[in-house]
């Protein structure tokens, strides 16, 4: 049985179990890294993982929280380019984590904890993409349909995967078409105004 290396501060012992799911999660998927490899990982006996996490669904949801706040760092190191750069990183990073985005949706069904998180990563990216868009020009009567669209296409990129010239057209022409889709009914080229 694995045995506490040395004695540590509450954060530092969570952190390392959090290092020890990630890799885990990431390399092996949620369903084959059990809470005795997670242990073994981080050098704690898994009852020293149920002080720190309730299950293994709020296990997860520390790994998201961790690989968020390292998205959003990054993110704020290429905040200033185009927007289709920034969102091909975004499909680029969502596709480096396949295998968890696969697990939060399978579990968003049966962890209600789950669930809420994935709800609050929608609204945390949906809101993000509204504030580009608003910036693009889009108006508010348009906002979140076309929001709606870029998350189904950035959603359908996932799920049928391409290689990265089609995934920048792909991005590069929902990008050229936004405004098109600002315009509305009545500034449509053909309708009466």
């Amino acid at each position: 049985m694995p045995r506490n290396r040395r004695p540590q501060d509450r954060e530092e012992k969570r952190e390392e179990i959090i290092a020890a799911a990630q890799c885990l999660f990431i390399g092996d998927g949620y369903e084959q890294a059990s809470m005795a490899q997670i242990a073994r990982s981080s050098g704690v006996t898994v009852n020293t993982i149920y002080w720190y996490f309730r299950d293994k669904d709020e296990l997860l949801i520390a790994v998201l929280d961790r690989l968020l706040a390292q998205a959003l760092t990054e993110y704020t190191t290429i905040a200033d380019q185009p927007l289709s750069d920034r969102l091909l990183w975004l499909v680029d990073q969502l596709e480096r984590l396949h295998g968890l985005v696969n697990t939060v949706h399978t579990r968003a069904s049966a962890s209600t904890a789950v669930d809420a998180w994935h709800a609050g990563f929608h609204r945390l990216a949906e809101t993000w993409f509204a504030d580009d868009l608003r910036e693009a020009g889009a108006t508010e009567t348009d906002l979140a349909a076309v929001t709606a669209i870029g998350t189904f296409v950035i959603e359908g990129m996932l799920t049928h995967p391409r290689d990265q010239a089609a995934k920048r057209a792909i991005i590069d022409l929902l990008v050229r078409s936004l405004p098109a889709a600002f315009q509305g009914p009545a500034n449509t080229p053909g309708r009466p105004a």
